[in-house]
């Protein structure tokens, strides 16, 4: 049923305040004073706003019990809504036992009474001693996440990992505690509603299941301008069926507009607010052999590129618009399309799918379901289904959730441990997920399982797959190619370092430091040996000897080469005739500050600071790219792509550059890209004489470093729109002189430095104290000009911080003052801003 916002005569209070939190001892008596407890929250985020619990030292919170209290007031007949209480939870009224819940997963309501004042308690009983009573035999035991036990209750992962996150556990009430009182003249239980979209016409049907409304009553919905009768059954539903011609479609906003359309229904005077839909259609092209995974909206491929998610409050497990906003708002601005919730997570709140909605953003949401063997009794299998019930139901009107899938890593943990193909699978769990999906949402797609779809669970040319190839298992770069991957839901994990480093850091391959680089459990190398891997191939420099000579030429190419390698293997999978139709970054964003002190899987930092691997995304994922790839003998292919819904004329320039700075190769010719599409041609087609662009026939010495090529808006007199690079030597070109300039501008109330160079510069970077760059570790061809805002960072006053703002009062009282840096120059420019 779909969520309801608003009802005429519905009261809905959020009881917020006054809430205490005591210990005790399992089952025991509580002791000593109560603290102050938000809720919603977490005992960590009270235990830590009182001093008693660190973060950065995490104590444990499953060996007691905790016990929440306040007090509500009013009269009458209430309803008590409880929309997420971890884990082990029993709710008491005035003493008397009300609730009990053993699912972080599930909302309850409860009917009570109210006569005047009550005190409302929920403990929460120690998960640890429960689980070491829990009995039962595994197929097989991960090591993910311990204890093994974990997978009899149905709660997250994030704590018990290893490796991934830091172990802060997830206890308290930390969705909202709501009071709704009805004193309207009828009563709205529930509301079925659900959208589609035909190519043209959009198609809506609603049914109200309304008590005490009378016969005769008046009532209608009005959605997308169109107003029609809801028919009433006579006894207790509402229900109607609109064809809406030529409504605007929901798209991901790579692709066009995240239209959405407000529905309101009324029943006499009751006015009921149903939120916002959006019209779209989703499917799956499998390709001609029956094994890729392209996801159609609204009949057009779109290829899916974006990140895993990580809550963005691991303490307090905050689950509201201020909390998903600014992240989500990040994953736009970086032009991906798509984020995934995976199944060691946890579900997030509505406002969640809301700004998806609104940011046309499609959601992967995984069931919280990761590695285990799960038992398959009853009570177990009733508690999955009713969570994906409700799940499905409060997202029913959601445009962006797309794929539900049956979990992770579940049937590659199963292969890779050597079981036999019979127990790959859990088909009580699948069959559950897919039941309730055919019921509340058939129109989504359904992945039974994430990797899966391939003769072994994890391959990478059939069905989904999580690609380590480039990344964990060290593969070269044409690995990304020769796996002939289709769907990445997961990819390219690296301990990407921050821009800067944070006060306080230790120094680099200190105890202290390896302690936080992220690794999986049980192996004897971690994320950041990955990295170094790559370093040394694409660079030709020793890492191990560079970190203790050099440590800051380290860290820079250590900041450039994760995000350099991420692009390359988006550009590859986005080339005209890939037969990869997404991939999505494992993780998109660190869990918590201190997680290797920034060398974390996110390519955004726990505190929102945006890592230079970010910045590398930021240009894959673009919606208008231009790509060069290497094809041997045949020279380099340029591959233009064209997401939006207009067809785009443009000009193509190609430069070779000697030396970083001699054109010995201009080519330029009149490209038309149609709407959403990717085209290619090659290299030697701009050019009426030869040009070994890729080195391959080997005719003497190499005649140049780097290959340059331009998309530029042919409209608006060469305007830049995208630009490549290819270097047929590798990327470590020799450091000299390169003319780097930066020149201050006042744009407005603004600042911004206008770069230029001579020669050819690598991953500039811009570093000072009061602004930040708008972009960055960007490369930079001689004789062409970059404009680079700079926005001011929070809380600046000329000191060190972290952080950026978007408005311009404080900019227009300092001053930038800072350096610009290349990767291959002798030594970085300085500049200084004038009032």
């Amino acid at each position: 049923m779909a969520r309801i916002r608003a009802v005429t005569g519905r009261r809905q209070t959020f009881p917020d305040q006054g809430w205490t939190l005591t210990v005790s001892a399992p089952g025991g008596a509580e002791s000593g004073e109560g603290i102050p407890a938000p809720v919603p929250g977490t005992v960590a985020q009270a235990l830590q706003a009182a001093g008693l619990w660190s973060s950065d030292d995490p104590a444990p919170l499953h060996d007691r019990d905790f016990v929440y209290r306040t007090r509500l007031t009013g009269h009458g007949p209430h309803t008590l809504r409880f929309h997420g209480l971890a884990t082990l939870a029993e709710v008491r009224l005035d003493g008397e036992r009300i609730l009990t819940s053993d699912s972080m997963y599930l909302a309850h309501e409860v009917p009570v009474t109210l006569n005047g004042g009550a005190e409302l308690s929920i403990r929460f009983h120690a998960l640890h001693p429960a689980l070491a009573a829990k009995k039962g035999r595994a197929r097989w035991r991960p090591k993910l996440a311990e204890p093994a036990g974990l997978r009899f209750v149905r709660t997250t992962l994030l704590g018990h990992m290893p490796g991934w996150c830091p172990p802060i556990h997830a206890v308290g009430p930390f969705r909202p505690v709501e009071l709704v009182e009805e004193t309207g003249p009828c009563r709205v239980l529930a509301a079925d509603l659900r959208s589609g979209y035909d190519g043209r016409d959009g198609h809506l049907s609603l049914r109200l299941t309304v008590e005490g409304a009378a016969a005769g009553t008046g009532a209608s919905v009005e959605v997308a301008g169109h107003t029609v009768p809801l028919a009433f059954d006579g006894v207790d539903g509402f229900t109607a069926d609109l064809i809406l011609p030529g409504v605007e479609p929901w798209w991901p906003h790579t692709h066009g507009e995240p239209v959405l359309h407000g529905v309101t229904a009324r029943i006499g005077a009751v006015e009921v607010d149903l939120g916002r839909v959006g019209f779209r259609s989703l499917a799956v092209d499998r390709g001609p052999d029956g094994a890729g995974f392209a996801l159609l909206v609204n009949g057009e491929r779109v290829f899916c590129r974006g990140g895993c998610w990580v809550p963005v409050d691991l303490v307090g497990l905050a689950s509201d618009r201020a909390a998903y906003e600014p992240e989500l708002r990040r994953m736009r601005e970086a032009g991906a399309n798509m984020v995934r919730v995976g199944g060691t997570m946890l579900y997030e709140g509505d406002a969640f799918f809301e700004l998806c909605d609104e940011l046309g953003l499609l959601v992967w949401q995984d069931a919280m379901l990761a590695n285990f063997d799960y038992p398959t009794d009853a009570a177990f299998l009733d508690s999955v289904r009713a969570e994906i019930a409700q799940l499905l139901d409060r997202t029913q009107a959601s445009p962006s959730l797309a794929v539900l899938c049956g979990g992770s890593e579940m049937e590659q943990q199963a292969a890779m441990l050597g079981l036999p193909r019979a127990s790959w699978t859990q088909p009580a769990l699948t069959a559950v997920i897919a039941e309730e999906a055919a019921a509340r949402r058939p129109d989504l797609i359904q992945v039974p399982n994430s990797p899966s779809g391939g003769p072994l669970p994890f391959i990478a040319n059939a069905g989904v797959t999580h690609y380590y190839g480039v990344g964990a298992y060290l593969r070269p770069l044409e690995d990304a190619r020769r796996a002939g991957v289709r769907f990445a839901s997961e990819c390219l994990a690296f301990a990407n370092l921050p821009a800067e480093d944070a006060p306080g850091v230790p120094a680099l391959h200190h105890p202290r430091w390896k302690a936080r680089v992220p690794r999986d459990p049980g192996a004897s190398w971690d994320f950041e040996d990955v990295r170094e891997h790559y370093l040394e191939t694409l660079y030709a420099v020793d890492p191990r000897r560079l970190r203790y000579e050099d440590p800051d030429r380290y860290r820079r190419l250590s900041r450039a080469v994760t995000g350099e390698v991420m692009q390359a293997v988006f550009d590859e999978w986005r080339r005209a005739g890939s037969s990869c139709a997404g991939g999505l970054v494992w993780q998109w964003r660190d869990p918590s500050p201190g997680a290797g002190w920034g060398a974390g899987w996110g390519v955004v930092a726990a505190d929102g600071t945006r890592k230079p691997a970010w910045y590398a995304l930021r240009r894959a994922f673009r919606p208008l790219r231009v790509i060069l790839t290497d094809e041997g003998v045949n020279g380099l292919a340029v591959h233009l792509v064209n997401d939006t819904a207009r067809p785009v004329e443009a000009l193509l320039r190609l430069t070779a550059w000697r030396d970083g700075s001699v054109a010995v190769l201009k080519a330029e010719r009149p490209v038309a890209i149609p709407a959403r599409t990717a085209m290619a041609l090659l290299a030697a087609e701009l050019s009426d004489r030869f040009f070994d662009t890729t080195y391959a026939y080997r005719f003497g010495p190499i005649s140049h470093d780097v290959v340059t090529a331009q998309l530029l808006l042919a409209e608006r007199g060469a305007e830049p729109i995208d630009e490549s690079h290819y270097f047929p030597r590798g990327r470590s070109l020799p450091r000299s002189d390169l003319g780097l300039t930066a020149v201050v501008e006042r744009q407005g109330e603004d600042w911004a430095l206008r770069l230029a160079a001579g020669r050819f510069a690598c991953s500039v970077h811009v570093e000072d104290e009061r602004f930040q760059a708008d972009d960055a570790w960007f490369h930079l061809p001689p004789g062409i000009e970059r404009t680079v805002r700079l926005r001011p960072r929070t809380g600046s006053h000329g000191g060190s911080v972290v952080g950026i703002t978007d408005g311009t009062a404080s900019a227009g009282r300092m001053m930038p003052d800072g350096e610009v840096h290349a990767l291959n120059a002798l030594a970085p420019v300085r500049y200084r801003g004038n009032a």
